[in-house]
């Protein structure tokens, strides 16, 4: 049976941190939309010139191109067996289109709760690679040299999203329209719930529980 996962929370709960240890694991591919419209907003592509508009503003995509996105992609060869999916469905409308695709209500539906407080922290500490993308945490993965990336030398930055008024409107718009989705998986009986507060390790663990 395909293994197919849906990890949901707010902006900097951890969800991909999470789905990457979870993909080496299971052998699935992760299909994160954020990282698909970043790609595009940095070659310059039609859909990123489109995104780049709502997500410097710290808004939700519009559904009908980030759905266009994921039905595409769950239809390549390496979804055969399973997926997750970090970062779509944002809003019930998703979630609803997506549940229309034939076999996907056998899909484990994971909530990532974390305290705001702590959202605003680990969000605003974020940097990237601007030449290979690497990810760092400035408190929880820290670089070896102050601004330099470890593995090829790049400058770190900050992305526009993560700067903390960028985030302020990325935490509502959640709490908005992103949130509304825990009640629709609660009534389908989907959904299972985890303290992202906990470290790595324990999270991992309760996930697979629930695998």
């Amino acid at each position: 049976m395909a293994k197919r996962m849906i990890l949901v929370g707010p902006p900097g709960a951890g969800k991909g941190t999470y789905a990457e240890v979870l993909s080496r694991e299971m052998q699935i591919p992760v299909i994160s939309t954020g990282n698909i419209l970043r790609e595009a907003v940095q070659q310059g592509a039609l859909l990123g010139k489109k995104a780049r508009t709502f997500m410097d503003q710290g808004k939700l995509v519009p559904d009908e191109v980030v759905i266009g996105i994921i039905e595409e992609r769950i239809s390549a060869p390496d979804c055969r067996n399973g997926f997750i999916l970090d970062g779509f469905p944002r809003t019930r409308a998703q979630a609803e289109a997506f549940a229309k695709e034939p076999g996907d209500q056998r899909i484990t539906v994971v909530y990532i709760d974390v305290p705001r407080e702590v959202l605003i922290k680990r969000l605003t500490n974020r940097r990237v690679c601007e030449k290979c993308n690497a990810p760092y945490n400035l408190i929880s993965k820290p670089p070896k040299d102050d601004g330099i990336c470890d593995l090829c030398g790049g400058s770190l930055v900050q992305r526009s999203d993560d700067r903390e008024e960028v985030i302020q409107k990325r935490l509502l718009v959640y709490e908005e329209q992103t949130k509304p989705l825990t009640e629709y998986y609660e009534e389908k009986g989907m959904l299972r719930r985890v303290s992202g507060s906990n470290n790595i390790p324990e999270v991992i663990e309760k996930i697979r529980a629930f695998l």
